[in-house]
């Protein structure tokens, strides 16, 4: 009697692997040495059996710390009996992708029942006034439905599809090889469980044509560009009895001229003289709804910024309005008639600053024509 390997050894994976290597090394083992890749190789199937064995162990805790104590006496005698699903997990997936199955256990991931219909996705731009106040538009949607002179099933009218005599409505075949038992999409009716003599002239038996359809969107006022509105049930057709899909509705809103926006919030840049900070006053800005009128404060300075409360966008899910708010520019004359330039020359002198007043006069003499 051949002498059981030390399942490191078989994995080679060092006694102190983790899980995760241990996953690893099983999972290149097993794609190796699979019987469906080496068909009656013996040795191959000792192998991926051996693999098996020491994963079964080495993948559980306890059976792993029993076996580290006391070897192969500690776990008692582990014959590979086939998959086990809750160990193995997604490396059903893995060998079913490599070796083409679709499942290696209970039965075919391959739907035959009711399916859902595939969601669609489109975008709409709106301009930056349409979002502030919000809009409805018609949306032109292509989207397959399902054919209204067979009902979707895809036989002409008068008949029905007959169930498929390999799989008995199934859509699913199950094949033997050793120890495997496999299922597979039925060959003669491709998984639909059944075939179609007479198909539909006007769907070429597929049960689904395409149709342009007419959705109303409503947009939201306050709307943030990049926004996605879901349009339930708008989606395609369903499959074999299954519910719609939805469709999605990307929003792209125009940028505005002068309001650049950050959430609920409006911002807007004015000009302003510097003789106007100076003193102060009343001033028209820009709004959303027409000119506002905002006192702006004596000794103004750049950049300073002025709040128009519940003056900016509609907040979106929840009540009230954003802010307006004004960036002050304060603005030098480039240019002075000989009067102002007497005014603003007679100021600083009664400041008694003899240095502002000889900047002033070589900054005003510097930008005047």
């Amino acid at each position: 009697m051949t002498a059981r390997r030390d399942y490191y050894e078989v994995l080679g994976v060092s006694r102190n692997a983790s899980k995760e290597e241990i996953k690893a090394a099983y999972r290149k083992l097993a794609l190796t040495y699979h019987p469906d890749k080496n068909p009656g190789d013996k040795e191959a199937e000792e192998r991926f059996k051996e693999a098996a064995e020491a994963y079964a162990v080495l993948s559980d805790p306890e059976k792993r710390a029993h076996y580290d104590r006391f070897g192969h006496a500690g776990v008692g005698e582990q014959p590979f009996t086939g998959f086990d699903a809750s160990i193995f997990g997604d490396f059903a997936d893995i060998l079913g992708n490599f070796f083409g199955f679709e499942s290696f256990f209970t039965g075919s991931r391959r739907a035959t029942g009711p399916q859902r219909g595939a969601d669609l996705r489109t975008t709409l731009n709106i301009t930056f006034a349409e979002m502030a106040s919000g809009v409805e538009r018609t949306l032109t949607v292509p989207r397959e439905e399902n054919c209204t002179a067979c009902g979707g099933s895809g036989a002409a009218p008068g008949t029905s599809p007959e169930t498929c005599s390999l799989c008995r409505g199934k859509g699913q075949v199950r094949t033997s090889q050793g120890f495997f038992t496999m299922v597979r999409p039925c060959p003669r009716c491709g998984g639909a469980g059944s075939i179609i003599s007479s198909p539909c002239q006007a769907c070429g038996g597929a049960g689904r044509v395409e149709r342009r359809h007419q959705v109303a969107i409503r947009v939201p006022a306050g709307v943030e560009d990049g926004t996605r509105l879901r349009v339930v049930g708008q989606g395609e057709a369903g499959v074999r009895g299954g519910p719609p899909g939805d469709l999605f509705v990307v929003v792209r809103v125009e940028p505005h001229e002068l309001f650049a926006r950050d959430g609920a919030d409006l911002h807007v840049e004015h000009e302003i003289s510097a003789f106007f900070a100076a003193l102060g006053g009343e001033i028209e800005v820009p709004g959303l709804e027409g000119p506002e009128r905002v006192q702006v404060p004596a000794g103004a300075q750049p950049q300073d910024t002025l709040v128009l409360r519940g003056k900016g966008l509609p907040r979106l899910r929840r009540s009230g309005r954003g802010d307006l708010v004004v960036h002050l520019k304060v603005v030098v004359p480039r240019r002075l008639s000989a009067h102002q330039r007497e005014l603003v020359e007679q100021l600083v002198r009664e400041e008694n600053r003899p240095n502002v007043f000889r900047k002033v006069k070589e900054f005003l003499e510097g930008s005047g024509s």
